[in-house]
């Protein structure tokens, strides 16, 4: 298991568990960002990672992408 921030982009990875604040999670459960759901890793930045999950896309910075265990 391995922090989202830390994944390598390109790849298709399950998501394990995940924390935050619950304004953080309810937005992601709201594009389909839960445990057990798999996302991709489209690309990494310097602060930020941008994901695909389902019909979504969209950018999350590092904090919050470390808090996201694959």
């Amino acid at each position: 298991m391995q922090a989202l921030s830390k994944a390598t982009p390109g790849e298709t990875y399950t998501i394990q568990w995940m924390f935050g604040q619950p304004e953080v999670l309810d937005f992601l459960h709201s594009h389909s960002v839960d445990e057990g759901e798999r996302i991709q890793l489209i690309q990494k930045m310097r602060d930020c990672v941008i994901i695909g999950a389902k019909d979504s896309r969209f950018a999350m910075g590092n904090e919050i992408a470390d808090r996201i265990q694959v």
